[in-house]
């Protein structure tokens, strides 16, 4: 019996392996738990997809986590560890603000600064936003049941105010611009309070989010040039929003069957198995529009080089789509932030190819 005793004692797990077997597995923590990482413009399983993001993405989400715990919920809200939206309203600013560089000259740094900071705080408020307008909706749909304010984390009240926080420091940005370009960026701010409400509306809210999201297509170039050179900006703005129309109608076929259950309209549902040539002819609308663009501006062989990747990048993201498929559309939709750096970086190879005005060569030979 003795004997039986300490083959018993030997063969059973040691306190700590103990403690380790009665954790539950990864596939028992509760959905719940796995909340906090949802938000807008966010991959449709998030704890299967953190580990496979890129290291930017990561480190946003890691600025969140270390955040106070009372802060956390104002940071989710506004987005702050999603990045991708923020890019994707920033990167039309950056194609602007590069193509109204000097010939021969980098695109200016403050001013690139200037919108990126700009960029983050109206994109979390236009989230801020979505989100009071959406909490009801939010609450019946898998993904964003946990934002936030549907998830009850913060109230209304303090949303409204966190709002005009961000919306405050967002005019102090402004107020660095010249007149013209104040006036023009007060002009977008009716778009953001109304985008969220057009999905109850009409099939096409993917239309206004770009109308809302390329804005700075024209104020980018406003900033440096004083107004804006429409033979230039039209196009631009005009291919902006048909890159949205692409990436955003890919990205709202992974809610597509709850939109359905609660009566919300998006290009995904009006599109439907027809979604491929749809792209397929924004796509090349877009190019002709960067190809306008170009013409006007007097761009040179790198930008054209650029806007043929593009081409080829939406071309590539379009044949191999599947529709049907959540993981592939979150997939497909933030490989959008490639397209807007492979075109921001054209255009600025492209700038830097221009020869000098004579004016800005004459300068430093005077000043010597």
């Amino acid at each position: 019996m003795a004997a039986l005793r300490l083959l018993s004692y030997l063969t059973r797990p040691p306190p700590l392996r103990r403690c380790l077997l009665a954790q539950p597995s990864p596939a028992r923590v509760p959905e719940a738990a796995l909340c906090v990482l949802s938000n807008r413009h966010e991959p449709p399983h998030p704890s299967f997809q953190s580990a496979r993001r890129p290291l930017s993405t990561i480190s946003a989400e890691g600025l969140v986590r270390a955040a106070p715990g009372s802060l956390q919920p104002y940071l989710r809200l506004m987005r702050l560890d999603k990045p991708i939206g923020t890019w994707l309203l920033y990167l039309p600013c950056t194609w602007s603000i590069g193509l109204a560089a000097e010939p021969g000259c980098l695109p200016s740094l403050y001013t690139l600064l200037l919108f990126g900071t700009g960029a983050v705080l109206m994109r979390g408020a236009g989230c801020t936003i979505n989100d009071m307008w959406d909490q009801d909706y939010d609450k019946k749909v898998t993904r964003t049941a946990c934002r936030p304010l549907a998830a009850g984390k913060i109230s209304t009240f303090q949303s409204l105010a966190f709002l005009g926080g961000q919306l405050s420091l967002a005019l102090c940005i402004l107020l660095c611009l010249n007149y013209y370009s104040i006036v023009l960026g007060a002009a977008s701010l009716s778009l953001v309070v109304t985008y969220p409400l057009m999905k109850r509306i009409t099939y096409w809210p993917q239309l206004v989010l770009g109308l809302t999201f390329n804005w700075g297509a024209l104020l980018g170039w406003s900033a440096i040039k004083g107004s804006c050179d429409w033979s230039v900006c039209l196009p631009l703005y005009f291919s902006g929003v048909l890159w949205t129309l692409i990436y955003d109608t890919i990205y709202a076929h992974q809610d597509k069957k709850d939109d359905v259950a609660i009566g919300v309209k998006s290009t995904a549902l009006r599109f439907n198995e027809n979604t491929k040539p749809w792209l397929s002819g924004f796509s090349a609308l877009m190019l002709l529009g960067l190809t306008v663009t170009g013409m006007n501006c007097d761009q040179t062989f790198p930008y054209y080089a650029a806007v043929a990747a593009v081409s080829v990048h939406l071309a590539q993201q379009i044949y191999t789509l599947d529709i049907h498929s959540p993981e592939d559309c979150w997939k497909k939709f933030s490989s959008n932030r490639t397209v807007g750096l492979l075109l921001f970086i054209g255009i600025v190879l492209g700038n830097l190819q221009k020869k000098k005005n004579p004016e800005e060569t004459r300068k430093p030979l005077d000043s010597a």
